[in-house]
Order: C-alpha cells, then structure tokens, then sequence
C-alpha cells in the first residue's frame, strides 16, 4: 500500500513538472536615461527701427514747425470783395462783385524757424454790378480772378503744435474768361492789378506730419475796368475803377515733407 502511495506521488510529480515549465519567465526591466528631442532655433527679427505710419505720431516725429520744413496745403477758400470805394463815369453808382467759395492750394517753406514765405494759387468767378446808376442796377458781366499771393511771415511759436503767425505780401491779380452781360454791356475788360497784402493765421499738428491750417488775408486792389468801345454804338463807353480789397479766410489740411 506504502509502495502505491509513493508511485502515485511520483506519478503526480511528473505531470507537474511541464505545468511549472510552461510558466512565463519574468521580464528583465532596464532603466536607460531618456534624451530629451532637439529644441529647432528660431531667429527672432526686430521690427525695423525708425518706421512711422502716414497717419502716425512716432518718437522720431518732429513737433510743430520749423527750419527746412516744407508744405503743400489744401484749402476751402472764402473771397469776400469788400468794394470799399468805386467810381463809374458817365452813369455815376458804385461797382459791387459777389461773394465766391473754392480750393486754394498754398505752398509753404521755413527758411528759418520763425519766417516762411508762401504761395498760394486759387480761381474764383465773380458776378459784377453796378449799382446806384442813374440807368439803376446794371448788370455788367461775370469774370473769373486768379490772384495768386506771396507772402512772408513770422511764425511766434516754432517747434510747438500750435503755432500762430503773422505776415505780408503782394498780390498780382489777373482776371480771365471775361463775359460781358449782354445788352447796354457788350464789352467788359478788367485790367491785370497788383497791390500788397497782409494776413494772420496758425498752424495746429494734428498727427504726425499732417497740420489743420486757419488763414486770414487782406488785399488790397484797385481795379480798372471798361465797358464798351470808345465811340461804339452798342452802348455808353465808360470807364470805372472799383477797390476791389477783398478779404480772404482759409481753413485747410496740410503735410510737411
């Protein structure tokens, strides 16, 4: 009974073995350092010193104005004739010539800081009456007047935003596309006419390079004006001469170069 006993235990042991021999052996686990990726290089370019916008107030702006600056400016222009005295033969009255709005172009440049001379170039049409006529109001004709005006002047706060000014000049007044009101009026011819002139003003920056512009002009013009040919048999031959003195006022934008 022992001997069976001890066989069957041997017996169990043989089939036991190959069940253990079968069993997975255990992974071995190796620690190895990690190396990290390589980090790509990026080449940072700074922006690009001393760029400035158009419509940009930057460190490298200059404030106000001042030697060796020039200016183109753009304008509404009001002309106001002030008819400040007339004399008109034959028919007697007074020359009278209406109010017109336009562009005005001005050219500008600072030979130093406080004194600049300017140009400015504009045309305007003008009715023109003669009124207080022993005939009454005549009409005589329109014309236009390109009066342009150099002026010289002295700016009192230069290299500050607001800049106000003060100047004189000379206007050559040249009148052009002449037409006569028909009828009594079949001829119309006004004379080329200079005189000096005064103005105030200021200049205001606004941002960057860009300027507002406020202009007051005084001129001073005696016209000489005739109406018909001498000895002609359309109409009376006169001859009239009227102090024209217009007034001018200009608000504008403009930019220094």
């Amino acid at each position: 009974m022992k001997t069976s006993a001890l066989a069957l235990v041997a017996a169990l042991g043989l089939v036991a073995t190959p069940a253990f021999a079968q069993t997975t052996a255990p992974q071995a686990t190796v620690s190895a350092p990690m190396t990290a990726a390589p980090v790509p290089q990026v080449n940072i370019v700074p922006p690009a010193s001393g760029h400035c916008g158009l419509f940009e107030t930057c460190a490298n702006t200059k404030i106000g104005l001042g030697k060796g600056d020039f200016l183109i400016r753009l304008s509404a222009l009001g002309v106001l004739p002030q008819d400040t005295s007339s004399r008109v033969k034959v028919i007697g009255g007074r020359v009278k010539a209406t109010n017109q709005v336009a562009p005005e172009f001005t050219f500008e440049y600072f030979f130093t800081d406080h004194i600049s001379l300017d140009l400015i170039a504009a045309s305007t049409r003008h009715e023109l009456a003669a009124e207080d006529t022993a005939l009454g109001k005549v009409d005589l004709g329109s014309t236009w007047v390109l009066p342009p005006t150099l002026t010289l002047a002295w700016h009192f706060r230069p290299h500050k935003r607001f800049n106000p000014y003060a100047g004189v000049g000379l206007t050559l007044a040249f009148f052009h596309n002449i037409s006569p009101a028909g009828g009594a009026v079949q001829k119309l011819d006004l004379r080329t006419t200079v005189g000096p002139a005064a103005n105030v003003g200021f200049d205001y920056q606004l941002v960057g390079n860009w300027f507002f512009n406020f202009d007051a002009k005084q001129m001073w013009l005696s016209v000489p004006a005739f109406i018909n040919e001498r000895g002609g048999a359309a109409g009376p031959y006169i001859h009239a001469r009227d102090s024209l003195n217009p007034t001018t006022v200009a608000a504008g934008i403009e930019y220094r170069f």
